[in-house]
């Protein structure tokens, strides 16, 4: 398969500049967006954030230190390159000093800006939507290092840039998010672009785990160590040696573990249960929780030296809720999955049925969103799913919130079938009831479609 281009955002109020910028950055190779004002240029950025952004440095408006600082306050890693066709040196040393990766002077020569996109590429680390550049020892290069997150999400697309930075050293890796966001996932995208690629990927839930075997999970222990110990186990930071041990859920880990943990780190070795030597590991730790770990620290439950042990970098995911704009790609690719998962012809959501699941709260995030769409998949006798399916599956979960138009002409068909079976289709009975005249009631059973005579005795018999 062949890998993405690069995109380069160009920004420039002069559109024969533009138009010539274009074309020198497309002949390098590069897929290119342009925009003629640093408004403009945002504004391609909500749709799609790119790689590299080349601005000119005076424009009407918005001019291009003013769009670097913005692009800054959003995206803290995005390579921003300056052009200007009046620089001087205390200008471009105090545009460096912003974090402006290159401030170069026009007319810039066509090499030294492709080389300057490409070095701003190097430092931004692995694109959003490129293949790992992390080679692995016999020249190979590991497979797409973003597989199955899929996403248009500029929140996303930013965080899956800090991500691919992060990668390529070894620092400790807290992704922070709810439960269902795809923590998991992400860790396993951070090991694929990392030089650990070819290493191993061990991934724990600590708060699956009893506090009696979770010690010897992650560390191992020797035959006879305890009773049961009929052999060697080396645990799983032996097994994650040379590449990432992904420790889920550390907010639950125990406090007497956590104390352990934090030696392991800090000595980088361990030994285990019942051993009398030590052994080296090297082993980079991403780990992940959907708890606050600030108040788990404040009431003693967290270790405060082994969070900022673990947190050197934090990644945090947000809510399906807060990326809405994925829900028809993210539900698209769920159903080819689960559809050939059960061998179904189904290929699409009636347009109600998607906007049923655009809508939804989604307490249960990206794993209740795949639930429904199987449990649709599972009941649709037609190649469309219906939206009723998606509304069935919705309340199931418990997730769903009607409207309060829905909610109350629910709550009144409710109440007057109730009361139409009480007084056995009788209106004056039922209206007297409700405490409402008969002229009044006959309209609210027209008006829900309800027929007294369907409830009288004789129309139940057979």
């Amino acid at each position: 398969m062949t890998a993405p281009r690069a995109r380069v955002l160009a920004v420039d109020d002069d559109r024969d500049l533009l138009r010539l910028l274009s074309i020198r950055l497309r002949s390098a190779g590069f897929e290119v967006v342009t925009a003629d004002s640093g408004e403009a240029a945002l504004a391609c950025m909500a749709v799609q954030v790119p790689d590299v952004v080349v601005t000119d440095k005076r424009m009407a408006g918005m001019d291009g230190l003013g769009l670097f600082d913005a692009i800054r306050r959003q995206h803290a890693t995005l390579p921003v390159l300056v052009l200007t066709a009046h620089g001087t040196i205390p200008e471009a040393v105090a545009a460096a000093q912003r974090g402006v990766f290159a401030y170069l002077e026009k007319p810039v020569e066509p090499a030294q800006l492709i080389d300057t996109v490409r070095a701003a590429l190097r430092a931004g680390g692995p694109s959003p939507g490129a293949t790992s550049t992390s080679a692995a020892p016999d020249g190979t290069t590991p497979p797409d290092w973003r597989a199955g997150i899929v996403t248009r999400s500029a929140r996303m697309e930013a965080l899956l840039a800090k991500a691919g930075l992060v990668a390529a050293g070894d620092a400790a890796v807290l992704i922070v998010g709810e439960s269902g966001t795809g923590k998991e996932l992400l860790a396993r995208a951070i090991h694929r672009a990392s030089p650990r690629a070819n290493g191993p990927f061990v991934a724990v839930n600590c708060g699956a785990i009893p506090e009696h075997l979770l010690e010897s999970e992650l560390f191992g222990y020797v035959k006879g160590a305890f009773t049961g110990a009929l052999r060697d186990h080396p645990g799983l930071f032996a097994e994650a040696h040379g590449g990432t041990l992904f420790l889920d859920e550390i907010g639950d880990m125990p406090v007497a573990l956590q104390v352990k943990l934090l030696r392991v780190l800090q000595e980088r070795e361990l030994r285990p249960l019942g051993a009398t030597r030590s052994r080296t590991i090297d082993v980079r730790i991403v780990s992940a929780t959907h708890r606050d770990l600030t108040a788990a620290m404040a009431e003693g439950r967290f270790r405060e030296d082994l969070y900022y042990r673990l947190n050197v970098i934090a990644l945090e995911l947000p809510a399906l809720a807060e990326r809405r704009e994925d829900i028809p790609l993210l539900a698209a690719h769920i159903l080819q999955r689960t559809a050939a998962q059960y061998g179904k012809t189904v290929s699409g959501f009636a347009p109600d049925a998607m906007e049923r699941m655009v809508g939804a709260q989604w307490r249960g995030n990206v794993r209740q969103l795949a639930n429904v769409i199987e449990q649709a998949v599972a009941l649709s006798t037609t190649p469309i799913v219906p939206a009723a399916l998606i509304d069935q599956a919705i309340r199931d979960t418990g997730d769903a919130i009607d409207s309060f138009e829905d909610a109350r002409n629910r709550f009144e068909r409710d109440y007057l079938v109730r009361l139409l079976k009480i007084t056995d289709g009788v209106v004056a009975r039922a209206a007297r009831l409700a405490k409402r005249n008969r002229t009044e009631f006959y309209k609210l059973l027209s008006r829900h479609h309800l027929d007294p005579n369907d409830f009288k005795s004789g129309a139940r018999e057979p």
